[in-house]
């Protein structure tokens, strides 16, 4: 089981919202959690500050007096070439504002009202994820190994070429294998909230056993019909 104790204890957060009364309950929360908190109540604040200190994640409001969220995220990202994770907060709910917030840059989005310990969870999983704390370095199932600094995938001797997604589904596959995971598992990790129609998961799935298995005498990628799929290694079927 993951412990978030080394998160807490090491990640300082940006907080950009000019609610106060929502800045502060959120700041308490979380500095009650062990991190460490920085606010911005405005874009112009916000863009400094993000530029100029290190923050492990950036929970960023779309509704700021000046410069709203969305041309933050975007100047964050393109101007400033940030990588820090954000996560937007809106009480906009409809589809194309998700899709906005998304093509602006933000890695994550939470409406509100929102409950805290999800506000802390979704930010521990954006943290880990960009320190590369998910997974190990090297998997390896059988012959099949994926090196994830490189992402470089070798099966038997042979270089194994897959797409971003195939790599994708490849990287949580081994990170669970022998385990299960469900479809739905797999389609909120690629994807979130924005989950594509159900032939877009099978067609990816399709061209990952295509790569890593027909070649090969031994299959890997199991589906149990109706469950889930998973990766596992011919003596452990």
């Amino acid at each position: 089981m993951y412990t978030t104790l080394k998160i807490h204890n090491s990640a300082k957060i940006l907080l950009v919202e000019d609610h106060k009364p929502l800045a502060e309950a959120v700041g308490a929360y979380l500095e009650s959690a062990g991190f460490i908190m920085d606010y911005a109540h405005d874009g112009l604040c916000a863009l400094h500050l993000a530029t100029t200190q290190r923050y492990d994640a950036i929970i960023l409001d779309i509704s700021l007096p000046g410069i709203d969220g969305l041309t933050i995220c975007l100047r964050l990202r393109q101007d400033a070439h940030l990588s820090t994770p954000i996560l937007m907060l809106t009480a906009r709910d409809q589809l194309q504002d998700k899709l906005a917030g998304f093509q602006h840059g933000a890695d994550d989005y939470l409406i509100k009202p929102f409950d805290m310990p999800e506000l802390e969870a979704r930010i521990v999983a954006l943290i880990r994820r960009e320190r590369g704390e998910l997974d190990e370095a090297v998997y390896k199932i059988h012959d099949l190994s994926f090196d994830t600094r490189t992402m470089q995938v070798m099966r038997n001797g042979q270089m194994i070429h897959l797409s971003p997604t195939c790599l994708r589904i490849l990287r949580i596959l081994m990170r669970e294998s022998p385990n299960l995971v469900t479809r739905e598992q797999l389609e909120q990790e690629l994807w979130g909230e924005l989950t594509p129609d159900s032939d877009t998961l099978r067609s990816h799935l399709y061209k990952l056993r295509k790569a890593i298995d027909k070649p090969f005498e031994h299959p890997l990628l199991e589906t149990q019909q109706g469950l889930g799929f998973r990766l596992v290694a011919p003596e452990s079927n």
